[in-house]
């Protein structure tokens, strides 16, 4: 498993990095991996210790005497709430840093709904969850998931046109001051992708992941970091644009990709046909409808178009897809069929194109999979350690 950025080999945090990418280790197996001398891995375990970040998980076989124990990096005794904020739904729970689901809620939202009365629920519903889980004493830190770029420095999100109301709002501003803890932001589709990446146990290999609900984006992970580009901005591939089509997106632009395939063309397409939301589309295409089903799977192969040029980019081992509209079969099938059709031929060698397997939690995941390595980071550790 890879993924986790280690500091100095002499720190605790480098320990801690050791122990999460590679352990559980015995102690003489963690002296011989760093050098440190046995007096030294004993200061450094005690730090660990003291912080509750460390854990015992049984003993290694021994051919001969005494059992040796072995250690690994504690990840579940902390807790952090996580929360993911869509155009249409907001869902929210208490988690562990390995990413155990205590507690969750998840709410359907009105088109275009105002960030003060979603952030005040996502807060009041977060402590009547930590609550319930008995989970408080342990918050160690806020996640939250939203769509648009992000600016990480001042804490708002640069929302997309669909959710104008939220550009600028002081996301970690409102959580900080309600819970007293560090809060953590990130692109939607982005955490997608590292949930995927950490479903996946976190491979040596880079991974392409694409949601598809009323939007379109796209996240990657490589060597083991979600690459957000120079502007926050890597993954937007729903503002592509495809020639030939004057669809008006709701960016400003004609012709973007998510004007003609995201779930809420899908649902323009089949407007005449009774269609009023993605749900509607959702239960048409499980009874096997024949209009919703092409109409579907078109958009699958559009997005699969445009996500082979990314591919052939990118050269990514893992493509996985999320969303409501992004796992129905017949996008699915779509889309893997237009990657594998224009994508090329070398980049299309062991690719792996499938939905994410833990489904709608995919994105929570991420998020917490996210603060774990900010809060388990060694320079976070070694500075905790000298409080």
């Amino acid at each position: 498993m890879t993924g986790v950025r280690t500091g100095s080999p002499a720190s605790a945090g480098h320990i801690l990095a050791l122990l999460r990418a590679e352990g559980p280790f015995t102690r003489q197996e963690l002296q011989d991996r760093t050098g440190l001398s046995r007096a030294t891995l004993v200061e450094r375990l005690d730090v660990l210790h003291r912080l509750r970040l460390l854990r015992p998980t049984g003993f290694r076989a021994s051919s001969g005497g005494r059992p040796a124990e072995m250690l690994a990096a504690d990840d579940v005794g902390r807790t952090a709430l996580v929360a993911d904020v869509g155009q249409r739904h907001c869902t929210v729970a208490v988690v562990d840093l390995r990413g155990n689901v205590f507690a969750q809620l998840h709410r359907p939202l009105p088109y275009g709904h105002p960030p003060e009365e979603t952030l005040s629920f996502l807060v009041d519903t977060g402590r009547a969850l930590l609550a319930e889980t008995g989970r408080a004493d342990s918050l160690s830190a806020v996640g939250l998931s939203v769509p648009g770029q992000i600016d990480h420095d001042q804490g708002t999100t640069i929302a997309p046109p669909t959710m104008s109301e939220w550009l600028g709002v002081r996301l970690r501003d409102r959580f900080s001051d309600a819970l007293s803890v560090p809060v953590f932001l990130e692109n939607d589709a982005n955490a997608l992708a590292f949930g995927a990446y950490c479903d996946l146990g976190r491979p040596d290999a880079a991974l392409v992941a694409v949601k598809v609900g009323t939007g379109i984006g796209a996240g990657m992970v490589i060597s083991g970091r979600i690459h957000r580009g120079e502007t926050s901005s890597a993954g937007e591939i729903g503002h592509i644009r495809i020639e030939g089509n004057e669809q008006r997106c709701d960016c400003g632009r004609r012709g973007c990709v998510s004007a003609i395939a995201s779930g809420q063309a899908v649902v323009r397409k089949l407007r005449p046909t009774g269609v009023r939301s993605a749900e509607d589309v959702i239960r048409r295409v499980r009874t096997g409808n024949r209009e919703a089903v092409a109409v579907t799977a078109a958009a699958g192969r559009l997005v699969g178009t445009v996500l082979a040029t990314v591919v052939t980019i990118v050269n990514p081992r893992y493509v996985r897809i999320g969303g409501a509209i992004g796992v129905l079969p017949p996008f699915l099938d779509g889309l893997r069929a237009a990657v594998l059709a224009n994508a090329h031929t070398s980049a299309l060698d062991g690719v792996s194109v499938a939905e994410c397997t833990l489904g709608s939690n995919t994105t929570l995941a991420g998020v917490a999979g996210l603060v774990a390595d900010e809060l388990l980071a060694p320079a976070a550790v070694d500075a905790l350690a000298l409080s």
